[in-house]
Formats: structure tokens, sequence, C-alpha cells
């Protein structure tokens, strides 16, 4: 294992951004060399044949919002705290961020044998007008190559009625394109989505979700390295009935308190086409503040 750049044991959250900042204040080659030097891992599914993620990305498209506080995801030692906890838990394969937070993990050692996605169209920011145009602002497919990742993923809404949608397909499928000429995954997050009193809003329907599905899967010139990142609905056998691509569990806000989360989770990790899950914000945030327990749960599903 590497020496972390920054160790962050005994650290508070304030301590811990302080030594970072310093560290790329001062000597900003370290994070390049922190990401020469990281174990990689040699596959990207592990020993269990599934893959446990745990995701990042949303306050670089201003999502900062966790249950009724809408700066939750604010604090970033706080964040980066529980982020670390999170990855030193048994059965988390890896992790998905933007390039601010990949770097300061890497700063941390905090990524040695893990699966690294980074996320790559950021620009769609949160309650803007040009939400849907979401461009590749994040990381492209040579800089996740260059760094040493395993992958880029990908946000894709397509609303019917903003004309900006065709913009982003076409980014995606020449992101998805560009990956597979690495041999890197291509994690395509799909939704079909619509403004409700001017926000955008992703249909959850079954119907929409297998549209979102297939038209993601026909991006770019091969789907060999495509994954898809879907929702988990009541009547998920139908979606994984509509693709052939590996799929792996969204999943988003939903409290892993609540017992039917956790039931509808479980039974769509039966279907022979998931291979797992990416959490979020219901792991690094669960409502009793305990992260390790969240965590742990969520792993035992798979």
């Amino acid at each position: 294992m590497a020496e972390p750049v920054v160790d962050p044991a005994g650290l508070t959250g304030a301590e811990l951004v302080r030594a970072l900042t310093t560290t790329r204040a001062q000597d900003p080659g370290a994070i390049a060399r922190a990401a020469a030097a990281r174990p990689r891992r040699e596959r990207l599914l592990g020993e269990s044949g599934r893959l446990m993620l745990l995701a990042a990305d949303h306050p670089a498209r201003g999502a900062l919002r966790v249950a009724d506080d809408p700066l939750a995801m604010a604090d970033r030692g706080e964040l980066l705290r529980r982020i670390a906890v999170a990855l030193s838990r048994p059965g988390v394969d890896g992790f998905l961020g933007t390039p601010d937070l990949v770097e300061d993990l890497l700063l941390m050692g905090a990524l040695d044998d893990l699966v690294v996605l980074g996320s790559m169209n950021r620009g769609g920011l949160a309650g803007t007008t040009f939400e849907i145009d979401d461009r590749m602002t994040g990381y492209d497919a040579d800089a996740i190559a260059a760094g040493g990742l395993d992958g880029g993923k990908m946000l894709l809404r397509v609303d019917p009625e903003d004309p900006a949608t065709a913009a982003t397909l076409e980014s995606c499928a020449h992101a998805v394109s560009a990956l597979a000429g690495h041999r890197l995954m291509a994690m395509v997050e799909p939704f079909i989505s619509h403004r409700v009193d001017g926000r955008v809003r992703n249909d959850l329907s079954v119907e929409a979700v297998i549209r979102s599905a297939t038209v993601a899967a026909g991006l770019g010139t091969t789907s060999a390295y495509t994954w898809l990142k879907l929702p988990v609905l009541a009547e998920m056998e139908r979606v994984a009935d509509a693709t052939t691509l590996p799929v792996l569990l969204l999943g988003g806000e939903a409290s892993i308190d609540q017992p039917e989360t956790l039931d509808r989770w479980q039974r769509a990790l039966k279907l022979p086409t998931v291979f797992g899950m990416i959490v979020g914000r219901a792991l690094l945030y669960p409502p009793d503040g305990d992260v390790a327990t969240a965590v742990d749960k969520t792993v035992g599903l798979l």
C-alpha cells in the first residue's frame, strides 16, 4: 500500500481540509504522483461477481441537499471523512466522483485497490435553465486513462421538449466511444425527464425507464464496455429484460432505514443482468449518522 500524502488519521474535518489545501498549494504534482503510485485492482468485479460503488459526484452539479438540509454536502472535510469511512468497509469495491474529490482521496490514500470511476458531464447544473445541456465539464476519456481510473460515468437526461437533449446525446455517445477506445467502462445513467414548474424531474415510470435504457444502450460506436446505472422500480424485471448490458442499481436518496427500500433493492439484485449497486447520499448521510452501519447493511444485500 502506498503511503498517503495526507494521512487523515486523527484529523478533524477542518484539519483535513487545511492539510489537503496546503498540499495543493505547495505541491500540486503530488496528485499525479499519488495516482501513479495507487495500487490498482486487476478486475472490475470482485470475488463475489458483484460491484458495490460509492458515489459522490453531486456537489459538482450544485446538488448539496440531503433531506431537509440544503447544504449538507457543503462541508468538504465532513464529506471526505464520511467517504473514507464508507470506502474502508468490507465489501465496498470502489468510488465514483469528480476530479476534485478523486484527487483529495488519492492524497489521502483512500482509493488503493479500489475501482475508481470518473464523473464526466457535470455541466447541467441543478436548477438552471440549461440543466438538460449536460456538457462534459469533468473528466474526459483520455484523462481517465492517463490517471489510471477504471472508467467514466455520464448522466443522460432526455427531455422530449428540450432541444438541448440532442447535444447531450451526442456528447455522451462520443464519450462512450472514447472510453471504449481505451477499453474502459462507460457507465451511463439515463432518464426520460420533463420540466415541472420549472424544475427538471425524472420520469420513473417503468415505460420511461425502459425507453431511457434502450436509448443509452445504443450510444457510441460499440457497447462492449457500456454499463447502465438504473433506478430501482417495483417492476424491475421488465426493465432488466430490456437490455443485455450489465446493470448497476441507482441507490438514489431513499433511506436505507425503510424496510421497503431494502426489500426492493434485494429483489432487484436477484435479476441476472444486475451486477451490483451505486449508492451515494443514502449511505453517506443516513438519518442516524452511522455511515459504517449503513454501508454494512447495504453490502449485506449483495
